[in-house]
């Protein structure tokens, strides 16, 4: 378990990830992670969760119209 703080950033409150965790995370600075609340509490992850099902929806599609997808992508 990794221990962070609360600290003051301008107007806001954040917390200083350490280099393990970003790497845990596979992320760097500039990258976006998204804070999603689970019945165990709340998860921090680079994933955007909406964006997974979105495409999970496109593949089903995708593999249904296979046939007629690559005829008009000719």
């Amino acid at each position: 378990m990794l221990k962070v703080k609360v600290t003051q950033i301008g107007n806001s409150a954040g917390v200083v990830l350490p280099k393990e965790a970003l790497k845990k995370l596979d992320v760097s600075r500039g990258d976006e992670l998204y804070l999603v609340e689970t019945p165990e509490g709340l998860m921090l992850t680079p994933y955007d969760q909406a964006f997974e099902a979105q495409m999970e929806a496109a593949e089903k599609v995708m593999k249904r119209y296979r046939n007629a997808l690559h005829r008009l992508a000719k």
